[in-house]
């Protein structure tokens, strides 16, 4: 069945066009297809509707409808997310945040900015910019993604090193809960020790809660020149040794890594140079800030000069403006875009960071074992301990049969994570995807709480039920 076999009720339609708006009701084939996924590619979209609210009002009385008729609903955001949590596969009624896109207020002193869900995070980047701040959440993803579904999945990106995660960043929210309360939660304050702080509950619970209708979200001082540097090496125990030096001589902004298999496709299908000629098992991506003209780089230069004698770093490059850092940036940000068209496989895995080296060469060993002939891509956010596995689907094998291989080994990687201690999703969250595993990262005694605070804020399991557990 796809999405185009779903007819919902007269009466649904009407009831849902009586709350939003006629025309905020959408049940064409093409508005079923685009809002009820999102980037994943393992279950089809089968939504029976998608509505398209304005307001906090409207959402609440989205949800009152939805538990006196018992409608499963699913929140849409920018539907970039990567583990199934906004995937409508069972004729569950889309609510869709993209109307909902508005700066609500902006206080320079506060350094706060109130927005809506549907805000895209490049929007509130570029406000941010424009008045003087810095919005540090930062992904590929950036473009497209919306505020609400990165509160929902708690994002992390390319800046947790120094930044943290989303959850640092919310001072406020209002979220409406499966029984259609309307919450305010913590109003922006910096200090509140007034008992449990409700809205950390509704962060990375993906939409299972309730629904995020208004946020209140921290701005920092804008980084100051950032620069780039680019390192070569051939293990990946260098690559720690080398973060360890510069964390010892500097602040950083961030420190990625990417294998050699994962650039050589950003630079294949995107036409970029490589940033110099010598080629490495693994790059690292450094940014840090150069406010006093000079001394910054001349402090990398000479980090960068002690990894290559102590023979961590074979080669690298460091730009020269900011242009040039956007285009070294592009060799890490790219790559996901670069292997979409492959239908990876992909694993969103944790552990601290001093153990990464020996959880991938582990986890590296099992995968190549199993399946000699499929192409691993490794590349991540090392500086704080995840990784991202991709495996790469062979052309000539169906999708089907991809996905079901690569299942068949996911117990045994997620074993190695549980070995570690780690996590089987450091910032795609749950959803459908990891749904299985979860026992890998959480203790029966902790999923059978978290089922417990569910029903405590949906009593009827309306919210995007059947994500994160049944």
């Amino acid at each position: 069945m796809s999405a185009t076999q779903q007819h919902p009720q007269p009466d649904l339609v009407a009831s849902l066009a009586a709350i939003v708006g006629e025309d905020r009701v959408k049940t064409d084939p093409e508005s079923l297809e685009t809002f009820g996924r999102d980037w994943t590619k393992i279950r089809d979209p089968r939504p029976s509707a998608v509505v398209l609210p304005g307001s906090a009002e409207e959402v609440q009385a989205l949800v009152r409808l939805a538990n006196a008729e018992r409608i499963a609903l699913v929140p849409s955001g920018g539907r970039t997310g990567l583990s199934g949590a906004a995937v409508a596969a069972d004729a569950e009624v889309v609510v869709a945040f993209d109307r909902m896109n508005r700066i609500l207020d902006f206080n320079p002193v506060d350094r706060q900015v109130v927005c809506q869900p549907g805000v895209v995070t490049e929007q509130l980047q570029d406000f941010a910019e424009e008045n003087g701040l810095f919005y540090p959440v930062d992904f590929a993803s950036s473009g497209s993604s919306q505020i609400g579904g990165n509160v929902a999945t708690n994002a992390g990106g390319i800046k947790v090193i120094r930044y943290g995660l989303t959850r640092d960043w919310v001072t406020g929210m209002k979220v409406v809960t499966g029984s259609g309360e309307l919450l305010d939660l913590n109003q922006g304050l910096v200090k509140n020790a007034t008992g449990y702080d409700l809205r950390h509950l509704f962060i990375g619970s993906e939409g299972t809660l309730g629904f995020i209708v208004e946020l209140t979200m921290g701005l920092a001082s804008a980084p100051k020149d950032p620069t780039v540097l680019v390192l070569a090496v051939e293990e990946m125990d260098a690559i720690m040794e080398v973060l360890k030096a510069f964390r010892e001589k500097m602040e950083i902004n961030a420190f990625e890594f990417f294998s050699e298999q994962a650039m050589a496709h950003v630079i294949a299908e995107k036409g970029l140079q490589r940033p110099f000629e010598t080629i490495g098992s693994y790059y690292a991506l450094i940014e840090f800030e150069n406010p006093d003209g000079g001394d910054a780089v001349d402090a990398a230069m000479e980090v960068f000069e002690h990894c290559v004698e102590s023979g961590w770093a074979l080669d690298g490059a460091m730009s020269q403006s900011i242009e040039q850092a956007k285009t070294l940036w592009r060799l890490r940000e790219d790559i996901s875009e670069t292997i979409s068209r492959f239908t990876p496989y992909k694993n969103d895995i944790s552990v601290k960071v001093s153990q990464v080296p020996a959880f991938l060469a582990d986890v590296d060993g099992l995968v190549s074992a199993r399946y000699p002939d499929f192409e691993i891509i490794w590349f991540g956010h090392i500086g704080d301990g995840n990784v991202h596995l991709n495996i790469l689907k062979p052309d000539a094998l169906a999708k089907e049969d991809f996905f079901r291989q690569c299942g068949e080994v996911s117990e045994e990687v997620f074993s190695i994570v549980q070995q570690y201690g780690g996590s089987i999703s450091a910032e795609h969250g749950v959803g459908l995807l990891k749904k299985p595993y979860l026992q890998y990262s959480r203790s029966v005694v902790e999923i059978e709480l978290m089922r417990q605070i569910k029903r405590v804020f949906d009593p009827a399991n309306i919210m995007n039920p059947g994500k994160i557990f049944d």
